[in-house]
């Protein structure tokens, strides 16, 4: 079976980005629109994080190698959908005001673990070219983005922070149990 092409892989990606944006739009996200967006930005960088880490794990069960090609652009992806997630609380949670932001980081852990997985994600976003896999050379390369496995159980503590104020713990489970099984799987890959 063959790869799907970038040209079908890249609005894939973007489509639920779009559906918020046409939700908001519309006035569709509920009676806290500016949290629905937050969360919904949220929720696909998590989806799209865990996907691109179990990319390697599905090819070696499968020996299907076709979404592999995409791993990259995928992981783009996490770093727009997390920008994106931390530019709405910037902007509707903080009004832009940085003093808030900093003094927002300082008193809940959870905003402090969520941005702090976003900077981790910026070294990764900024040598996702081939130029810099040349430059870094493919190990340094390698190397640095296995800070994906940091960020992702920073990105579930985030979420499992945010999410026990309301005591909703069940898709929390999920992406804990599906996180631990990734790091796992890489843990037995590296021992071997």
């Amino acid at each position: 079976m063959r790869s799907p092409p970038k040209a079908v892989v890249w609005p894939l990606l973007a489509l639920p980005a779009l559906v918020l944006l046409a939700q908001a739009m519309l006035d569709q996200l509920g009676a806290n629109p500016a949290e629905a967006l937050i969360r919904g930005l949220g929720d696909w960088t998590l989806r799209l994080l865990v996907l691109v880490l179990a990319l390697t794990p599905l090819r070696e069960a499968t020996g299907y190698a076709g979404l592999q090609r995409h791993r990259r652009a995928i992981g783009v992806a996490v770093f727009i959908y997390a920008t994106l997630h931390w530019s709405a609380y910037l902007v509707f949670d903080q009004e832009l005001d940085l003093a808030a932001v900093l003094a927002d980081i300082a008193k809940r852990p959870f905003i402090l673990v969520g941005t702090l997985a976003w900077l981790l994600l910026l070294p990764l976003a900024a040598t996702s070219f081939n130029a810099a896999v040349r430059r870094l050379g493919p190990a340094r390369w390698k190397r640095l983005h296995r800070l994906a496995y940091v960020v992702a159980p920073l990105a579930v503590l985030h979420f499992y922070w945010m999410r026990a104020a309301k005591g909703r713990w069940g898709e929390v489970a999920v992406y804990g149990i599906i996180l631990a099984a990734l790091l796992a799987w890489r843990l037995r890959r590296k021992t071997r």
